[in-house]
């Protein structure tokens, strides 16, 4: 007469080993829920900065006739302006370092390439469009009001304290600030402020958690850390 087969039943250690290992996954994985606005957040910054690149790739603003150009180059530009952490992405035309609606009926600030309606600015300013069209900005590039979390720039061992991250035609990445107002940042030359070491941007949320991407110098490489 053949047994019958036994299914094993589970001891009362292996129990309290299963519940231990559940709740260690637990641990681990909530606090990563959890954080979902600042890796979004970070994922949709690393490719702006790396759109930003391509624009000036694309878009060489060397001009024989004008002895300033390079300050017309493209740029990622963030800013703390109506108390919160936006960004945008221009080419500073007027060189005045800021995001202007229309200079000669061309607009600084790049058209967002997923929605030609709106353009690449998260906060409203005088300087673009007089505080008046801001169905027309993408306010997912307001991180502090959409994502809850601030931005620090640093690093570059260029000289400046700008947070504002600039191209050139080869993709090379500079650190400095196209506003004449701002002696201390500003570009006097064009290959002037070229990032020699690392840039990194810091984004924080409200707990204190942390992500920073790093700019490469010389190519310009753009990833998270």
């Amino acid at each position: 007469m053949k047994k019958q087969s036994q299914t094993p039943a589970f001891t009362m250690l292996e129990l309290v080993f299963v519940i231990v290992v559940i709740g260690i996954i637990s641990a681990v994985a909530f606090p990563r829920i959890g954080n979902n606005n600042l890796r979004t957040a970070a994922d949709q910054l690393v490719s702006h900065i790396r759109y930003t690149q391509h624009l000036a790739m694309q878009d060489d603003r060397f001009d024989p006739g004008d002895n300033s150009w390079y300050l017309k180059r493209w740029q990622i530009r963030f800013s703390t302006a109506a108390g919160t952490h936006s960004y945008s992405i221009m080419s500073d035309i007027t060189k005045d370092g800021n995001p202007n609606a229309s200079v000669g009926g061309i607009i600084e600030v790049a058209v967002d390439p997923l929605d030609q309606s709106k353009f690449l600015i998260g906060t409203e300013t005088t300087a673009f469009f007089n505080n008046t069209s801001k169905e027309k900005m993408n306010m997912n590039l307001d991180l502090g009001d959409t994502y809850g979390v601030s931005v620090v720039v640093a690093g570059g061992t260029t000289g400046s304290t700008a947070s504002r991250i600039i191209f050139d035609e080869m993709g090379r990445p500079y650190r400095g600030s196209t506003n004449a107002g701002v002696p201390a940042s500003v570009i006097s030359g064009p290959a002037d402020r070229l990032a020699t070491s690392r840039i990194t941007v810091t984004l924080t949320d409200s707990t204190g958690n942390n992500i920073q991407i790093a700019i490469e110098p010389e190519t310009g490489y753009t990833h998270i850390l």
